[in-house]
């Protein structure tokens, strides 16, 4: 897999955990919009599209199905904010 493109819309909701929303082309030709960068208590991470079920819980629409690719996925992602981000101030 190649991460061919992200792109970042920084959030200006001060006191939100929401930071960003990405998207992300993969080998040119397939893109994933509405990945979350979120402040944790531990830093920051990406949260994958998802929707509401009629439960009520959220489940991913799309989603890595391997540690080394949400890894890999949340690194470009982070980096890109981080240069918006930068930008921006």
């Amino acid at each position: 897999m190649n991460i061919t493109e992200v792109r970042v819309r920084l959030v200006n909701k001060d006191e939100s955990k929401l930071k960003a929303v990405a998207s992300m082309t993969i080998d040119g030709c397939f893109v994933i919009h509405d990945i979350k960068v979120i402040q944790g208590n531990e830093g920051l991470f990406i949260s994958m599209p998802s929707r509401k079920t009629p439960e009520g819980e959220y489940k991913d629409i799309v989603h890595p199905i391997n540690t080394e690719t949400r890894e890999a996925i949340s690194k470009k992602i982070i980096e890109a904010y981080e240069q918006e981000l930068n930008k921006a101030e």
